[in-house]
């Protein structure tokens, strides 16, 4: 068999990636890795997830130091505070590149082969890999998996020139803090660096087309982060269509209609942030057949399998979510399957996280959802200002919401707004992969004082009756 032969070929080193390849090295298959960026981790370590979060970690400190620390007695004289926007990038990409070496050394312990360079099918079980040294190189495989992941949408009358008008890798990079930043987009994305950027000076206006913001979100939980991102000195438009634009050196002007009437916004800078799309261009899928679907995602079968034999996709190229955890999930389980285990995905508890501050999580069904389906269902609801924690903490903003089964007390959806409420969804997650009650939530210890004890509290709340309840 030829050197250049492998059980398993992965184009695409982001989360779906790397941990398909790690996957497939610990269960012994031979396994190439071709990715064209140097540093393994895709858009989600390089420039997105990982990135994000530490710029939103440093700018919450910076405005907890300059509006919240007074009242626990720590007292800064003389606003002698000051931001280091380079010393705050500087540990962004400190995280950055520990994590990277960090995966760098697992795919070495793994004995996974690694290309650096642009891999595209070339038919069969053949990929051709153009490497960054100039040189070209045809691997084959039993298996190809397409983990290449997703790219930024750029609006055709806003291009992005990386000063005035940014993407998301820009907006996590800037060399100053802008006066005025306009933001396209009241997702995750927007919302994110929308917060980051406030936090450090910048005057932040998010303009939404949608009726609300973080509208993939529960409505109760994407209402209240509205009121709590304005209170933070955020200026929120929806049912607002930005229709065109002037592009100038000193900043852009948007010109939208809002409720019908035309509305211009002014900003130093606009951070486009309305989505991703997957990124499959020059791969070659024509040439092996591979077909895609009506909204230009790679077609699968319940098995990740394309219509061109042994080639397989994961990630941000076929349907569902754009998210980290759901394209890891699909890497070890399609090369679980591939070694003949019974990888799975349950697609029903695909947690969904906006880490603003307070932090909107969700899991499952919405209440919108449960009721354009018909299913009967309960509401358990608890706030944390009656946490005892939450109160200790400083962080009383916000509330737990659990939606069960009207019969069976099934948990249904569970949806957080609170700081660190990314982490006590895990709980829901846990009890939700499990088919779990909300009695099971109300009637398991939870350590006192925590946060936690909320989750528990709404679980109570589902039948009525909260034990901390007025």
């Amino acid at each position: 068999m030829s050197e250049n032969h492998y059980k398993i070929a992965v184009i695409g080193g982001g989360p779906a990636g790397y941990l398909a390849a790690i996957r497939a090295g610990q269960l012994g298959m031979s396994t190439v890795l071709i990715e064209k960026m140097k540093p393994l981790g895709g858009t989600c370590l390089n420039v997105g997830c990982i990135p994000s979060k530490a710029l939103l970690t440093s700018s919450e400190h910076y405005y907890v130091a300059k509006n919240r620390l007074a009242k626990h007695g720590v007292i800064i004289k003389d606003d002698a505070i000051s931001l280091d926007l380079g010393a705050l990038m500087k540990r962004k990409t400190d995280v950055v590149t520990q994590l990277t070496k960090g995966i760098d050394f697992l795919i070495k312990k793994n004995k996974v082969t690694r290309l650096e360079g642009f891999g595209k099918l070339l038919g069969g079980n053949a990929v051709e890999v153009a490497t960054t040294d100039g040189e070209t190189k045809t691997v084959t495989a039993d298996a190809i998996i397409l983990a290449t992941g997703s790219e930024v949408i750029e609006l055709p009358f806003l291009p992005y020139n990386g000063k005035t008008v940014i993407s998301s890798d820009h907006a996590i990079a800037l060399d100053k803090v802008p006066g005025s930043l306009l933001v396209i987009g009241g997702g995750a994305i927007g919302l994110e660096l929308g917060s980051v950027w406030s936090r450090l000076g910048a005057k932040v206006t998010v303009i939404e087309f949608l009726p609300r913001i973080a509208a993939l979100n529960d409505a109760d939980v994407s209402r209240e982060l509205d009121k709590h991102l304005r209170k933070q000195g955020i200026d929120i438009h929806v049912n607002t269509k930005v229709e065109s634009a002037d592009i100038t050196d000193q900043g852009v002007t948007l010109r939208t209609t809002q409720d019908g009437k035309a509305v211009d916004f002014f900003g130093d800078a606009v951070l486009v942030a309305v989505g991703r799309k997957p990124f499959t261009k020059n791969l070659g899928l024509d040439t092996a057949g591979v077909e895609l679907t009506q909204r230009g995602r790679i077609k699968v079968d319940g098995h990740y399998k394309t219509s061109a034999p042994g080639i397989y996709a994961i990630g941000d190229v076929i349907d569902g979510p754009m998210l980290a955890h759901k394209a890891e999930e699909e890497g070890v389980a399609l090369v679980e399957q591939l070694a003949g285990q019974a990888g799975h995905v349950n697609y029903d508890i695909i947690p969904n996280v906006i880490y603003t501050h307070p932090e909107a999580a969700g899991v499952g069904l919405t209440e919108d959802q449960l009721k354009e389906k018909g299913i009967a269902y309960k509401v358990g609801k608890f706030n944390f200002a009656a946490n005892g924690r939450a109160l200790a903490n400083d962080m009383s903003e916000g509330f737990a919401k659990i939606l069960a089964d009207a019969k069976t007390d099934k948990v249904l959806g569970v949806h957080i707004l609170s700081s660190q409420a990314s982490e006590l969804l895990g709980e829901a997650v846990s009890v939700m992969e499990f088919g779990g009650a909300a009695e099971d939530i109300a009637r398991t210890m939870h350590s006192h004082p925590t946060m936690t004890e909320v989750l528990k509290e709404a679980a109570w709340a589902v039948s009525g009756k909260a034990l901390h309840g007025a």
